[in-house]
């Protein structure tokens, strides 16, 4: 199985991608726009969006190439959001990849862990607003997927269990 984590900011991504790639041996990809951010120097603009899009989507492809099973912290859906949210747009590059982990189980978390100051995060206070946003995005391009709340233990049960049913 491949995953794809997403949801919004300080909803547990990274670490639960972490503890699922541990948890079932998986290749993990990171998110590419955190890298990309901490060494660019500047108040990021829309066009390096489409910059973050195509390295993260560089990158997923080629980790798909080894046949591994994945955990993706993040993609190219977060990208889309993102970009919606801040500038009212979202470059057709990305429209026109954005389905190419379609066969991934989307794994969005739930915001209900306290929030985690960070110079890279800008969205304290409507993760409920964003985390609806990514709902309503997995349904509109029928991706599959599972919501997760709770404990980072319980969010691992989660989806872990279904393994077990």
């Amino acid at each position: 199985m491949n995953y794809v984590i997403t949801g919004p900011e300080s909803s547990g991504k990274t670490t639960l991608s972490q503890l699922l790639a541990k948890h079932f041996g998986l290749m993990f990809t990171t998110e590419y726009a955190r890298e990309f951010l901490e060494r660019l120097g500047r108040n990021y603009v829309y066009s390096d969006l489409l910059t973050i899009a195509k390295e993260q989507f560089r990158r997923q492809e080629e980790a798909k190439k080894t046949g591994n099973e994945i955990c993706f912290d993040t993609d190219l859906l977060t990208i889309k959001i993102w970009s919606e949210v801040k500038f009212g747009q979202c470059d057709p590059w990305i429209h026109n990849h954005l389905l190419a982990n379609k066969d991934f189980l989307y794994v969005l978390c739930y915001p209900d862990f306290p929030w985690q100051p960070d110079p890279l995060r800008e969205n304290p206070e409507n993760q409920l607003e964003l985390f609806e946003l990514y709902k309503a995005q997995l349904e509109k391009l029928n991706l599959t997927y599972i919501v997760v709340k709770g404990s980072l233990r319980e969010r691992l049960e989660a989806v872990t269990s279904l393994y077990t049913q």
